[in-house]
């Protein structure tokens, strides 16, 4: 099963088919749904939950029934302050779920979270169809030219620093003008790598104050000019419990709310822990669209 699956991923109709419902969530009020299924011991809100193979894929399996557009896999924490582990370790986590979940479910939309092209690059040969990386190469400029060699979308997310340090007193003038014009950048750089298809995410706790993240959120039109899908993580974050100053354990609330937020500030996929609550908040968002549509045409 997992040869054919490799043969089937690298076929150019079916990543043509995932890239136009990227594009769809771009471009319609149908937000696409990105679930976290971190394999970690570490992470700051489901660390270890998942780090048994047999929890992992179940919980894969579970978000894609919930009503998960992509699962998000990682298998190395990026939280504040987390520390690095060696790519060896980081793939041995993730390769046995990444088989475990295709076997069971061959269509599934795998994502892989990671910085390090060998681990992208062993990914998608297993079948992933989404490279997400949080330090837009800065931690390893070789995965920028292995997404442009594989020929799959990847995730382009603004992050002041490193997942050690990142935290350690950040400073902008203007955070949004300065996430906008890195995004700039960037792109150009990704273009001349050869990625043909970009998601862009701003980073949202990734070296960023509390003022900073909501001012990214309440300004995230302002990336629209881009012309490109925009990724929010948000879920259970700190910019949600320090603010309600609780913990993440019981942040579903606040995310929520920030979701519908991010909705109306045309967020074009959500990237969540808790899938069936966030697909609830799609379905509302597009029934609130499809009014505001009809009101229009009056």
């Amino acid at each position: 099963m997992n040869n054919l699956r490799q043969v089937t991923m690298r076929d150019i109709t079916y990543i043509d088919k995932f890239r136009e419902g990227l594009q769809n969530f771009h471009k319609s009020s149908d937000v696409g749904i990105m679930g976290i299924l971190n394999v970690t011991p570490d992470s700051f809100y489901d660390g270890g939950v998942n780090l048994s193979v047999k929890a992992a894929i179940a919980s894969g399996l579970k978000m894609k029934r919930d009503g998960a557009d992509i699962i998000d896999i990682g298998g190395a924490s990026s939280r504040p302050g987390s520390q690095s582990i060696s790519a060896a370790e980081e793939w041995s986590r993730v390769e046995p779920v990444i088989h475990g979940l295709l076997d069971s479910a061959p269509e599934m939309n795998i994502s892989i979270d990671t910085y390090r092209a060998e681990v992208a690059r062993k990914a998608v040969e297993a079948g992933a169809v989404l490279i997400n990386d949080i330090s837009a190469g800065s931690l390893d400029p070789e995965l920028l030219y292995a997404a442009g060699e594989a020929d799959v979308p990847y995730v382009l997310m603004h992050m002041n620093g490193r997942p050690d340090n990142m935290q350690i007193d950040p400073s902008y003038k203007d955070v949004v003008s300065e996430v906008k014009a890195w995004f700039k950048v960037k792109i150009a750089e990704l273009s001349e790598a050869g990625v043909k298809d970009l998601i862009l995410d701003p980073g949202f706790g990734f070296g960023k104050r509390q003022e900073d993240n909501y001012a990214l959120l309440n300004n995230l039109r302002e990336f629209s000019e881009l012309d490109l899908p925009i990724l929010v993580g948000i879920s259970r974050k700190s910019m949600i419990f320090n603010a309600l100053e609780c913990k993440p354990s019981e942040a579903l609330n606040g995310t929520t709310v920030n979701h519908a937020w991010a909705l109306e500030r045309g967020a074009s996929l959500l990237r969540v822990h808790d899938v069936r609550e966030a697909r609830e908040v799609v379905v509302l968002h597009h029934h609130l669209c499809n009014v505001k549509s009809i009101e229009k045409e009056k």
